[in-house]
């Protein structure tokens, strides 16, 4: 099987009304953000390389796993808050029913959410506002953690049927470099959206 490998990307590079390249993701240090920075979302298109590398991502794990790739923006009606700016949507779906599907929803933000097993749900950027500071960089780097971590088993869930369905979940997780795992138990949504088989 060979190695998944991140595109060559030509990151944009934005600068401040004094002319200096602004470095998203380490902005603020010690004193954290200004007040006015947040809800405030500028220069969006730094996080436009995050499509490049979610379609790079989604060609990798359809040529290495036994999945079928569908295509179609209604495959995003499964976002828990549906989003007007869906521009394209691809789910693959594995060809054993144990595994869980991954649906890579693509924004005009420009964002990607990846949607995987009952009711995990990651969004990069997470928020994208000026105050949280948010890199392409880092963000890719996570979208390509979660959805290979997924495609490799490290993603479970069980769901508990009752007159109240809950699903358990257990998934890897990597933020700002350090990786961890993470429980969480949902109340059931209908469907299921979690490892691929080689």
């Amino acid at each position: 099987m060979s190695e998944y490998v991140r595109p060559p990307i030509d990151p944009p590079v934005f600068r401040d009304a004094q002319v200096y390249v602004i470095n998203y993701g380490d902005r603020w240090g010690r004193a954290g953000p200004p007040g006015e920075s947040y809800s405030v979302t500028s220069n969006l298109e730094r996080f436009a390389p995050l499509h490049t590398v979610a379609e790079a991502l989604v060609d990798y794990l359809a040529s290495t796993f036994d999945v079928t790739r569908c295509e179609g923006i209604e495959l995003a009606g499964a976002i828990e808050h549906p989003r007007d700016d869906v521009v394209r949507a691809v789910r693959l779906a594995p060809a054993d029913a144990r595994a869980a599907s991954l649906t890579f929803v693509f924004t005009s933000f420009p964002s990607v959410v990846v949607l995987a097993g009952a009711v995990q749900e990651f969004r990069f950027p997470d928020c994208g506002c000026d105050a949280c500071d948010e890199s392409w960089n880092t963000q890719a780097e996570e979208m390509e953690w979660q959805g290979l971590a997924v495609a490799a088993g490290n993603f479970s869930e069980s769901i508990k049927i009752g007159r109240k369905p809950w699903v358990d979940s257990s998934r890897p997780f990597l933020t700002a470099g350090f990786r961890g795992r993470e429980h969480t138990t949902h109340r059931a949504d209908e469907g299921s959206r979690a490892t691929m088989s080689t």
